[in-house]
């Protein structure tokens, strides 16, 4: 079983951006998403950010996330 999660962009350079969600940061590759900016939130799966979300559909994930824990 695979698991996507979303998390917010905090900095981004090149091909690269530093995200976070809670206590966790990443830095994960966004090539497939080439319109993103800092403060947007992405789905990402195996270091790669592979969608754009919604925020507020972002933090109801991540609070569902939260509740199963």
């Amino acid at each position: 079983m695979c698991l996507a999660i979303p998390m917010k962009i905090k900095h981004i350079k090149g091909d690269f951006a530093e995200v976070e969600t809670g206590r966790l940061r990443r830095s994960i590759n966004i090539q497939m998403l080439p319109n993103i900016k800092v403060g947007d939130y992405v789905i990402v799966h195996a270091g790669f950010a592979i969608h754009k979300i919604d925020p507020d559909k972002a933090k109801e994930t991540l609070r569902l996330i939260d509740e199963i824990r």
